[in-house]
């Protein structure tokens, strides 16, 4: 069994007129493209919301042997060295 739920949304009048002549002119009802437009949007935003971290290597030979067993805050602090701060 669907369950549907009822609701009531406010909506500028242009566009709910613009809604109604597409609907008529794709012999649809109103509810359907609504329907379909939040269905799209949702999935939009899904796609956009996902973070994905880009590939950045950098030619080298990895971390210098000097610093070699460094924690990280010696390594962040020895490349701020000489800047400032």
């Amino acid at each position: 069994m669907v369950n549907h739920m009822k609701t009531t949304i406010q909506i500028p009048d242009s566009l709910f007129e613009e809604v109604k002549k597409l609907a008529h002119r794709d012999q649809t009802t109103m509810k359907s493209i609504v329907e379909e437009s939040l269905r799209r949007t949702i999935s939009e935003r899904q796609r956009r919301s996902r973070f994905r971290l880009r590939k950045a290597t950098f030619k080298g030979n990895g971390l210098q042997p000097h610093l070699a067993g460094t924690s990280w805050d010696q390594v962040l602090h020895l490349s701020y060295e000489g800047r400032g701060a």
